[in-house]
């Protein structure tokens, strides 16, 4: 049975490796065939052991890149393009399916992973959608660098110029290069969901705690509350504030400790 390719980047203090840990249990707990679990990573200190390690690469245009973030106010951004790189991944069988550190699976990814072959697969980013724009969200990202190396090629050719069309957002660039090459799906928008949006939306969040949506597979956790944040209850402002979850306790911490051992989760 081939292998299921799976991938995140881990750069700096702002995630700590419980993060990645907790993802890689959830996806192999969560496919049905075998996982190969990458971590593109500076920082590779207690992260499981079944984890593969790519460093982190400086890339060569990493000046004009970070330039342009700095206009578009969008410091530190865009780190992921190194992933879309052909040759990055040593050994590559089949698509590539990422994640985001802020995510918690919930649900079987096999109908993301097989999605449309040989597309780039995002979800549509709820507020883009809402606005009737068109872009994918970067949480969970579905792709092979063996026929999308575009995404790094065309970044590297001139990072400036990309990066300013961009508009400093990695997820604008990334699923727009696809759409402008026909080789963009969008993963359907029950499987992969966002908790202040989908779980946890106001009003709702002061009277009832968050709720997990039938078929999802994918709960992203992008801005405030984080999972950390978001487990024992949030409260920040009469929109950011939520009950104790405890589903998220259940996916994200329990059975990620029972599949692994307390001390890598």
């Amino acid at each position: 049975m081939t292998r299921a390719t799976i991938v995140c980047i881990k750069w700096g203090t702002a995630f700590g490796p419980d993060y990645v840990n907790r993802l890689y249990s959830g996806v192999r707990r969560n496919l049905s065939r075998p996982v190969r679990f990458l971590c593109m990573t500076d920082r590779a200190e207690g992260l499981h052991p079944d984890i593969e390690i790519l460093d982190l690469p400086s890339e060569p245009f990493r000046a004009q890149m970070d330039a342009a973030l700095a206009v578009a106010n969008r410091q530190g951004a865009m780190r992921k393009v190194s992933l879309f790189r052909s040759g990055a991944i040593p050994d590559l069988d089949g698509p590539v399916l990422g994640f985001d550190l802020d995510v918690v699976i919930t649900g079987a990814l096999d109908p993301i992973l097989d999605l449309a072959p040989g597309t780039v697969a995002m979800r549509h980013d709820w507020t883009e959608k809402r606005k009737g724009r068109t872009t994918g969200h970067g949480s969970v990202f579905r792709y092979d660098p063996r026929h999308h190396g575009f995404l790094y090629d065309d970044l590297a050719a001139d990072a400036y110029a990309e990066v300013e069309a961009a508009r400093g957002s990695e997820q604008r660039y990334t699923s727009h290069k696809a759409m402008d090459r026909g080789v963009f799906t969008y993963i359907p928008d029950p499987w992969v969901v966002s908790f202040k949006y989908d779980c946890n939306p106001f009003p709702r969040n002061w009277i009832r705690p968050p709720r997990l949506p039938e078929d999802a597979r994918v709960v992203c956790f992008h801005g405030r509350p984080k999972m950390s944040e978001a487990v024992d209850g949030y409260n920040a402002s009469l929109i950011r504030r939520s009950k104790p979850c405890a589903w998220l306790r259940a996916h994200w911490i329990d059975a990620a400790r029972d599949d692994l051992g307390p001390g890598w989760a």
